[in-house]
């Protein structure tokens, strides 16, 4: 069962309908951060008389029954859109948000470059890995900490917010300590302990969908994350894996309307992972924002042939001001006709 409280519910009353909840055995969820509070219940039946009861109360708009198994991340939990702010930038808002930077974060000259073009390109976010999961041990990983410190270092260099994957539970404090929005990669989706973990932190969680997750999963892998008390999750579509070798991966921009029906949460789309080849990033990162994609995250340096890491699929900031100039263009012209109705 879901509790949808009025927009305007104050705390004080958002908090006695979960008393009242807990005070007839029910565990209840609090969502109050990205847009009208929301209470998710459940651990045992549900009376007739309880959804009549609760409408009663101060604040409560409505209460509705779910069959949905992910139900505080289903569209009907908060059928107006979650919007997630980070700083200034709003991801769910009316503009579409392009995130951009390097893959891993190789070095201090490197990074900056990268952060100063990258925002005189029009990226209003910076991304960076500090930790990075490679296929092979022998690959470059990332400059860990100083990685992280780097990061911050560029963002109070251009007033970037930074979004940089944490890879283990015990790395989350840390990484929250540098940067404004917390990635879960591809390959931890499905990683409960750190999903649970990032849940209890004062961090956006940027989620992205494993490469062979269906979409209830990754809704799912969602749910850890607003179960455990964090509602400011963004979803990101990075392509999945399959039988044709041409691309690194498929990406699977059915799933941006679709999860856009099936959930409140905003939801961005990656086509450097999604495709693996620089050549076709543009086209699928306008792509997706025709599908209705709230925003992209794009790798794109000055130098992306002298990458360590996937420099193949990484973009010139003269390609990424071009993409953001059209995807800014397309969403003018079909936000009308992407938008959700309630």
């Amino acid at each position: 069962m879901i509790v949808r409280m009025r927009a305007e519910a104050t705390a004080e009353a958002t908090e006695a309908v979960a008393a009242e909840l807990r005070s007839r055995g029910f565990e209840v969820h609090l969502l109050t951060g990205g847009g009208a509070p929301v209470i998710g219940v459940n651990g045992q039946p549900v009376p007739a008389d309880l959804g009549p009861a609760l409408c009663a109360l101060p604040g409560v708009a409505g209460v509705l029954d779910t069959t949905r198994p992910y139900r505080l991340a289903a569209r009907e939990a908060r059928p107006e859109g979650t919007v997630v702010q980070v700083g200034d930038v709003r991801i769910g808002g009316p503009e579409p948000v392009i995130i951009a930077g390097p893959c891993v974060v190789e070095s201090r000259e490197q990074l900056l470059r990268a952060a100063e073009a990258v925002r005189a390109a029009g990226a209003v976010m910076l991304r960076g890995g500090a930790f990075k999961p490679r296929t092979s041990p022998y690959s470059f990983q990332g400059l860990g900490e100083e990685g992280l410190r780097l990061l911050a270092e560029a963002r109070e260099a251009t007033g970037l917010p930074v979004v940089s994957e944490v890879m283990e539970p015990g790395q989350v404090e840390m990484v929250a300590a540098y940067a404004d929005v917390l990635q879960i990669g591809s390959r931890n989706m499905a990683n409960f302990p750190l999903l649970k973990r990032v849940s209890q932190v004062d961090r956006p969680v940027l989620l992205k969908r494993g490469f062979a997750a269906t979409i209830d999963e990754w809704l799912l892998s969602a749910e850890y994350i607003l179960a455990g008390g964090n509602d400011r999750v963004i979803l990101c579509e990075r392509g999945i894996r399959s039988f044709d070798p041409a691309t690194r991966f498929t990406l699977d921009l059915n799933a941006v309307p679709l999860v856009r029906q099936l959930s409140h949460l905003p939801v961005i789309v990656d086509p450097s992972h999604g495709t693996g080849r620089r050549d076709l990033v543009a086209a699928m990162a306008l792509a997706g924002i025709a599908a209705g994609a709230h925003g992209l995250i794009v790798e794109a340096l000055p130098d992306p042939d002298a990458a360590l890491c996937d420099g193949p699929q990484s973009i010139t900031p003269d390609l990424l001001a071009d993409i953001v100039a059209r995807a800014r263009a397309i969403h003018a012209v079909v936000a009308p006709e992407t938008a959700v109705v309630a």
